[in-house]
Parts: C-alpha cells; structure tokens; sequence
C-alpha cells in the first residue's frame, strides 16, 4: 500500500463522484422498472442492464484503486465509534457495489434471460431456474433498499463533517481543498 496523503487521490475522487452519479441513476431507474408496467419499462431495464455491469467494472477499479493507494486518516480527535462506523460503512459500500450488480446478472441468468452489453452477450453465471430467479430477484430488491439507506447515511455523514464537525473528512473527497 502506498503511502496515505491528506486527500484521496484525484483518480479515487473521480471514480467516487463517477460512481456516485450512476448508482443513484441506477437506483431509481430500478424504482421506475418495478413500479411500472407502461412500456418504458423495457427502456428502464436495456439501461439497468449495461449499467449494472459497468457500476461493477467501476467497483473493482475502485476497490484495487483503495487497495493500492490507501485513505486519508481519519482525524485523531474523531470519537472511535464513528471510525468504526466509517470502517463499516465503507466496507458495506463496497461490498454492495459488487453484490448487487453479480446478484441482478445471476438473478438475470437464472430467468435465462440475455446480459447484451455494448453488443456482447454476456455469459450465463448461474443455471436457469425459476426457484432461484425468485431468490435472488428477492435478494436484489431487498439490498437495493438497504444501499439506498446506506447512501443517505452517507450523505448525512458528509453534511455532519462538512457544516458541523469541519474536522476535514469532507474535504478528503471533495472537488477543493
């Protein structure tokens, strides 16, 4: 691991914000698809598809990425259970980011239904079954929910440090110092 700097570094604040953009774009998307049977629903999920598969290209990117060039610390004075909340929610983060995106591909190869990005038609990972597309759509459904509770814990997280705390954690991933 390298050595770890005040600020993350510019390749992990644009993977950050690049993600940020999609995963809510993704997350209501997948809202709109379950809530309609209009005919923009086959629009919704020709989007959801490629954009699934590319969140999980950009989350084990990113996650090389923290793996090689570390985090910023953590300031001295932050109460440790908010470090441990910090440890956790980041690693819920990442382990979303990645589950999520297999969880629809599988639930998708279970239904034996086709993964087609940019023209190629990816493999099936799971065998077709109709128990298991169930599951996993279940399962999908279930830890979007919770990413999206995740992500406005995050987001208050952020306003905590930047406007009350001013401990420089939001700066960490800002655009400016």
């Amino acid at each position: 691991m390298k050595p770890i700097h005040d600020r993350f570094s510019p390749l992990q604040r644009a993977l950050h914000w690049l993600m940020a953009i999609c995963i809510l774009a993704m997350l209501f998307i997948g809202v709109g698809m379950v809530s309609t049977i209009h005919e923009n629903y086959l629009s919704l999920v020709s989007i959801h598809k490629p954009l699934g598969i590319a969140i999980l290209v950009l989350a084990l990117i990113r996650l090389v990425v923290r793996l090689t060039h570390g985090a910023p610390p953590l300031p001295a004075a932050m109460p440790e259970p908010m470090k441990l909340a910090a440890h956790l929610s980041h690693l819920a983060f990442y382990i979303l980011m990645i589950a999520l995106p297999l969880i629809g591909w599988g639930m998708l190869s279970a239904a034996d239904y086709p993964v087609i990005v940019l023209g190629l038609h990816l493999p099936a990972i799971l065998p077709h079954s109709n128990g298991l597309h169930t599951l996993l759509w279940n399962a999908h459904r279930i830890l979007a929910l919770c990413f999206f509770a995740l992500i406005v814990l995050h987001l208050a997280a952020a306003l905590l440090h930047a406007l009350v705390r001013r401990d420089g954690v939001f700066q960490t991933m800002a655009r400016w110092r």
